[in-house]
């Protein structure tokens, strides 16, 4: 008898039988049939493939004919009594998406964790590594719900903001404390953002000793004398962004070019000229540029470059005007995106074309790095960073799928990059990343083949015309499986348009431009 997730086990606003309606499972067995699958470790598609998966573990992968060719019954993998065979005949199945970057809302865009599971899960998202964001308490708890399948979530990694929780870290010892108290807490590992340089390098080793991941976001109050090579060579797995990669690269300075009157507290003061940045460091190919490149790699260390997150330093209206706003963008989170001094990520004080031009600049740089560091054997993940600068969750994940293409990433590098790579980053490659026999059953499911075009992964879809002069949207996930459980992507998706707009409702609102009457 099939399971339904959300049973009596807490309460939700939305009822059981609502919910009920968007996920079933897990299952003794499940078989589905007459896929194409791209199998996320850079192999060509191949279809159509029976999947079998018994109790969330894939039991088998098998060939089961030829494209455009009747297939042969009795060539199929056979159902159990009680099994659940799933039809996906002509469909695209790929492993679950790994966001190395995705915070779970947050109480200042008033994006609670159901809203932004909703649209993860919608878009094929079945792992997040979660990086410091409503403390450690709050997203255990998560962690252990979705573990039960008590929620509809993601599985979730929790990383722990370097000293959230605790006094201020003054020396190593102190630093050393810390880490060994953030593992016994269950932790998985820890977001950095930088510290003076002897409590770095405490933390991390302490941190690599006892087998924990790390992330750091070196933030510019601190790069100046710990930029990336110095973390790498203490045991930092992964960088955020490219914050202290440009730093690592100067030749012919220690600091960035600072303007004299610059503030970092200003916002727009700290993005405008951190889109100066890759044009001050060594140029592409020149021996620094390689020396530092290749000892990162030695190191076996994770670029996630999040491009999605500062596009709009380049196109402010593009990000503004993303069609999926007036549907899916809550009305809390789209005031948290106006121009403010005090919002993160809201320095739209006054942006312009010359921002603009730099920032473009800026990108062709940084793509360039991270494209050839992918080509040297380099490992690059796929984050989001999602709720900040016009970027939703979900969406701004399939974004960046279309940005690591942008570098340069033939698509099903783009896809490794999503899925295996992120497996490994997280050290769980041995249960999802891939489709392989032995693995957890950690899958997206979409009608349109995503090679082509990453659009159909978005939940809105991409337009198309047909032979009839008819415009129409094609694909947007069909199924997202994770932990066994088949979740129904565009019932998800209806579900948080249903939040959006009780929302919108509740308070009079509609979208508006800023400025504008």
């Amino acid at each position: 008898m099939k399971k339904l997730i959300l049973l009596a086990l807490f309460s939700c606003a939305i009822s059981f039988a609502q919910e009920s309606q968007l996920a079933e499972g897990p299952f003794k067995q499940l078989i589905i049939r007459g896929v194409t699958l791209i199998n996320g470790n850079g192999a060509p598609p191949i279809g159509p493939v029976d999947v079998v998966v018994e109790d969330d573990k894939i039991t088998e992968v098998s060939v089961v004919g030829y494209p455009n060719v009747a297939i042969n019954p009795k060539r199929r993998p056979q159902l159990k009594p009680g099994g659940r065979e799933l039809d996906a005949t002509g469909m695209y199945l790929l492993p679950g998406f790994v966001d190395m970057h995705g915070h779970i809302g947050g109480n200042a865009q008033g994006a609670d964790w159901d809203y932004v599971f909703s649209l993860w899960l919608a878009h094929g998202v079945t792992t997040v590594r979660e990086p410091s964001g409503r403390g450690l308490e709050y997203t255990l708890d998560l962690k252990r719900r979705a573990e039960k399948n008590e929620i509809i979530a993601p599985r979730i990694f929790a990383y722990t903001g370097f000293g959230q929780g605790g006094d201020e870290i003054t020396t190593p010892d102190e630093a050393r404390e810390w880490v060994r108290q953030n593992a016994k807490n269950g932790a998985d590992g820890i977001k950095f953002f930088g510290a003076d340089p002897a409590i770095m390098d405490a933390a991390l080793r302490e941190n690599k000793r006892l087998g924990l991941g790390s992330a750091c976001h070196h933030a510019q109050m601190s790069v100046a004398r710990w930029n990336i090579l110095h973390s790498a060579r203490a045991g930092l797995t992964s960088m955020e962004h490219w914050y202290g990669l440009p730093e690592a690269l100067f030749e012919d300075r220690t600091v960035q070019d600072y303007p004299l009157d610059y503030n970092y507290q200003n916002e727009q003061h700290r993005f405008e000229e951190a889109g100066k940045l890759w044009e001050q460091a060594a140029q592409p190919y020149s021996d620094h540029w390689n020396a530092v490149m290749n000892e990162l790699i030695d190191l076996d260390f994770t670029l996630d470059p999040t491009f999605n997150i500062y596009e709009a330093n380049r196109d402010l209206q593009r990000a503004r005007r993303a069609e999926w706003h007036e549907e899916y963008t809550l009305p809390s989170l789209w005031r948290f995106y106006q121009p403010s001094m005090i919002s993160h990520g809201s320095y739209w004080h006054d942006w312009g074309t010359e921002q603009e031009i730099t920032w473009k600049r800026n990108f062709k740089l940084w793509m360039t790095f991270v494209n050839e560091y992918k080509n040297r054997g380099g490992r690059v993940t796929t984050g989001s960073d999602s709720g900040f600068i016009f970027q939703l969750y979900g969406f701004a994940y399939i974004r960046e799928l279309e940005l690591l293409r942008e570098a340069g990433f033939h698509p099903l590098e783009v896809i490794r990059s999503a899925t295996l790579n992120g497996a490994e980053a997280l050290g769980i490659a041995d249960k999802v990343g891939s489709v392989e026999v032995g693995k957890q059953a950690d899958f997206v499911i979409v009608e349109e083949n995503p090679l082509r075009n990453f659009k159909v992964l978005y939940g809105t879809g991409a337009v198309r015309l047909t032979e009839d002069n008819e415009v129409v949207r094609a694909g947007g996930v069909k199924y997202t499986i994770s932990n066994g459980v088949i979740y129904d992507a565009k019932g998800l998706l209806a579900k948080v348009r249903g939040m959006v707009q009780e929302a919108k409702e509740k308070e009079g609102f509609e979208i508006k431009q800023p400025g504008v009457n």
